[in-house]
């Protein structure tokens, strides 16, 4: 029985430099692939040396919305060299987040487009990054249609699901759903499509419910995130790894290139 992660920023600060002993744990967790996005072109090189030093390693390379105010033009320059050369499972993170205080609409807008013809022009999918900006993002996705890709966490409503998913996207779940309290996410967990479900952990971010206060998420947490998904489902954990599995294989087709 395995899972894959379809998102952990594995190269975060949060986890200094015990990235070695993480990835062991998780795939004796059962956890056999763990897609590593990065979020701005100063860490392209260090998610590349991660993903080269542990096979179960998947990079995704592209600029985070959050990270676009400290962006600069070249760095698009310099993402299309990485895609072009390192052949990633996907552009990502990238996307537009509404939520943060004093963002730049227009500068995040004009590079999450700029990585959308990107992901055209290499025909890759892409990992999103969707808060508040749910209408947004499909508007830029219909006017620059992609291959697909994940929205990561998932948190709209059951109609944006429908688009994303007419749209060749997968949505992912991770450790919010965890919460009893989350009741529109564990809604929408329990109803939409199975085939369009993936998992994640988001880590060192999203703590799953199970965790102290304070303690980060960890990719070997994704079978007991996974878990929650087969209660809401009434599903046993294989099934829930075998399609879960599927899914992801289905929307990040480089996972089959990766010995």
């Amino acid at each position: 029985m395995q899972f894959i992660d379809t998102h952990c920023h594995l190269d975060a600060a949060e986890f200094g430099g015990t990235q070695d002993a993480l990835v062991r744990e998780a795939l004796t967790a059962g956890v056999g692939r763990i897609v590593i996005p990065s979020v701005a072109c100063a860490n392209f090189s260090v998610v590349k040396t991660l993903c080269e030093r542990h096979s179960a390693c998947a990079p995704a390379f592209g600029i985070h919305p959050m990270f676009v105010d400290q962006a600069q033009p070249h760095d698009l320059d310099v993402l299309r060299e990485y895609l072009q050369q390192q052949h990633p499972v996907a552009v990502g993170e990238i996307g537009l987040d509404f939520f943060v205080p004093n963002f730049d609409k227009e500068k995040q807008e004009f590079y999450f487009s700029a990585q959308l013809k990107l992901a055209q022009e290499f025909n890759l999918p892409v990992l999103l990054h969707v808060r508040k900006a749910q209408d947004t993002i499909l508007k830029h996705l219909r006017r620059t249609p992609v291959r697909g890709g994940i929205a990561h966490a998932f948190n709209g409503s059951p109609q944006q699901a429908a688009e994303f998913i007419k749209l060749g996207f997968k949505l992912g779940f991770g450790g919010a759903m965890t919460y009893p309290r989350a009741t529109r996410i564990r809604d929408l967990a329990a109803t939409l499509p199975l085939e369009s479900i993936v998992l994640e952990t988001d880590a060192p971010d999203i703590p799953p419910g199970f965790l102290a206060r304070g303690e980060p998420n960890r990719p070997a947490y994704l079978p007991r995130i996974a878990e929650t998904l087969a209660s809401l489902r009434n599903l046993s954990m294989e099934e829930v790894a075998r399609i879960t599995t599927l899914n992801a294989h289905a929307v990040l087709t480089g996972l089959a290139q990766i010995p």
